[in-house]
């Protein structure tokens, strides 16, 4: 999130790491689709949002 926030991302979405953001490769399978499933419904929520300012999209 430090890294977005520096350069300015509008809207931010925190996500897992930065080397895996969409996903946890040590999850099973089931578990993996259902953080990328909330990762992805969060993220559309995000754009869905009218901002005006930098904004983090948290649970």
């Amino acid at each position: 999130m430090p890294i977005s926030q520096t350069v300015g991302a509008n809207r931010i979405v925190p996500a897992i790491a930065i080397p895996h953001p969409f996903g946890d490769p040590s999850r099973n399978r089931e578990e993996e689709k259902a953080i990328r499933r909330r990762l992805v419904e969060k993220s559309l929520k995000a754009l869905q949002t009218e901002i005006s300012e930098q904004t983090v999209f948290v649970d």
